[in-house]
């Protein structure tokens, strides 16, 4: 049994610079997209990344938010997915929240940027691997 996933999983995360969400598109099927490294977390229960407004991940989440992000530790060989729900959020408070300097380049309007938007990923349940042998499962409660 792993002793502090939130430890174990979140180290990784912090550690890596790039994350895999997934999403679903209209007729069903699993898309997966690399993203740049989650610009916050609060545990391993919440992550929030950025992305355009006018992306298609965004729209697939806009009909079904069902989600999962997957951190990958090419040097261990380990990894970990978490599934759950993802929220598109474009609330000034949200925006502001994640911004960080350089963000000029994707958002040339800044903050403000109506193409800019913060996606929430709350987690449900996930699973650590270390590859060969050991899979552990992750859960969380309900709140």
């Amino acid at each position: 049994m792993m002793r502090d996933a939130e430890k174990t999983v979140g180290g990784m995360i912090d550690k890596l610079k790039t994350a895999f969400i997934g999403s679903i598109d209209s007729e069903g099927f699993p898309n997966i997209k690399a993203m740049l490294q989650p610009r916050k977390r609060e545990g391993i229960k919440t992550i929030y990344l950025t992305t355009n407004t006018s992306s298609m991940r965004v729209a697939q989440y806009g009909e079904n938010n069902h989600a999962c992000i997957y951190f990958c530790d090419t040097r261990f060989f380990r990894g970990a997915m978490l599934r759950g729900t993802m929220e598109v959020l474009t609330d000034s408070a949200s925006k502001e929240m994640i911004w960080q300097e350089g963000d000029t380049m994707y958002y040339p309007e800044g903050v403000t940027d109506p193409d800019y938007c913060v996606l929430k990923f709350t987690a449900t349940s996930g699973r650590f691997s270390l590859i060969p042998q050991h899979y552990y499962k992750i859960f969380f409660l309900s709140t």
